[in-house]
């Protein structure tokens, strides 16, 4: 195990009539920035409740962040927050919008010009922050217990990731409710993205960690196992534990759409994939994210979109090196007993990618009818910036040239 810090600040506040918690989090001579994204929260009563629970302070809206929040947009709520004097952010939302609000967060005190150097640095100059605080409404991302963020710059088709520990969420609200008006391609993509968020800290080098191998692999049986549940009845065809894993019993056959205790259990799973606590000692890969940020960038996929195809082209890529922790996931995850150790890494990815099509969730470029023309952007970019990544360094430009090829 190698050596690590582990400290995260943010306080959950978790379970049914969680948002009027707010009024007691945040103080009362507050002027509080509100972020939303599409306004769905107007719909379906959080945003009710969320001003409710705000009461009598001070409070200036700025709704519209989009999926993938790009910056352009987010700088003119930067402006606005300047403006107003604001000296707490409340993000209600999804990854999208939480993220988009730690950059405006980190961008109100900033005193560069350039506001893009706090992504492009990665987070390394972010020396002040505003507050923050969230109200969850699409587990998928883990932004609410963690302290990155993924911008997108559309005048230069970029996508990044930063992350600095003035970013954490000083509380978010996880209240399993607010999922219930959500549609089946957003459950689909909160699954998914959970789900690699697991395989990027765990299907990497050995530095012998069972006890996060073990958790993660807990992560990744519960994701499977309720996965059936949460997408009914929005989902079609037999529940995919019929292709052969064994039923969840929190699910017990029921119907996932208003069952509280599934919600709450996806919620939960999809926070705790990327609170911090599965990387504690590891060596992360997080390679497919990498790709899979371009392929959003230059072609405006989701990002659980760019994952599922991704992530099993990459294994095949990199089953070699892969092989032992691949075989470990078919072994305690998918069951998979028979076989060499690299004959259980083939299957650890064929379950996979039967999993991801279960929820109706494509695995191949040609869905998206992206071509080996178009993924020659990506690979030019990977080219010019002339860097190596995955956990052992060997993702190069060439690499993900031959990775995108296998997911054509």
């Amino acid at each position: 195990m190698l050596n690590f810090t582990y400290c995260n600040p943010t306080k959950i506040v978790f379970g049914k009539g969680a948002i009027a918690k707010i009024n007691e989090l945040i103080i009362s001579d507050a002027k509080v920035l509100l972020t939303y994204g599409g306004g769905s929260i107007k719909k379906n009563g959080v945003y009710r409740q969320v001003k409710a629970a705000l009461k009598k302070r001070m409070v200036v809206e700025f709704g519209g962040i989009e999926p993938n929040p790009a910056y352009e947009t987010l700088v003119k709520a930067v402006r606005l927050g300047r403006k107003k004097k604001i000296d707490f952010i409340l993000a209600v939302g999804g990854g999208s919008v939480l993220d988009g609000s730690k950059f405006i967060a980190a961008a109100i005190p900033y005193k560069n010009k350039n506001l893009w150097e706090i992504v492009a640095k990665r987070g390394q100059t972010v020396k002040s922050a505003v507050p923050l605080g969230t109200v969850l409404t699409l587990p998928a991302t883990g932004s609410e217990m963690n302290a990155f963020g993924v911008i997108s710059k559309l005048s230069t088709a970029e996508k990044l990731a930063f992350g600095s520990p003035l970013c954490y969420p000083k509380f978010s609200i996880l209240d399993p409710q607010t999922t219930y008006s959500l549609d089946k391609k957003q459950l689909r993509n909160g699954i998914v993205d959970a789900f690699v968020h697991v395989a990027e800290q765990y299907a990497t080098i050995d530095v012998s960690t069972p006890l996060q191998d073990r958790y993660a692999e807990s992560i990744f049986k519960t994701l499977i196992d309720i996965a059936p549940a949460v997408m009914s009845p929005v989902r079609n065809g037999p529940p995919f534990a019929a292709v052969g894993h064994h039923k969840c019993p929190v699910s017990n056959g029921m119907s996932g759409k208003k069952n509280y205790d599934i919600r709450a259990t996806f919620m939960w799973t999809a926070t705790q994939a990327l609170c911090g606590l599965l990387s504690c000692g590891v060596i992360g890969d997080w390679s497919t994210h990498g790709i899979g940020h371009e392929i959003t960038a230059f072609f405006g996929l989701a990002h659980a979109e760019t994952l599922a195809v991704v992530l099993p082209a990459l294994w095949k890529y990199e089953i070699n090196n892969k092989a032992g922790k691949l075989a470990m996931l078919a072994q305690n995850v998918w069951g998979v007993k028979k076989g060499t150790k690299k004959q259980k890494a083939a299957a650890a990815i064929k379950r996979t990618v039967e999993f991801f099509n279960s929820l109706d969730m494509p695995t191949s470029l040609k869905d998206y009818n992206i071509t080996g023309k178009d993924i020659e952007k990506v690979v030019d970019r990977f080219a010019r910036r002339g860097v190596s990544f995955g956990e052992n360094g060997d993702i190069d430009a060439k690499a993900v040239r031959k990775i995108l090829k296998l997911c054509l």
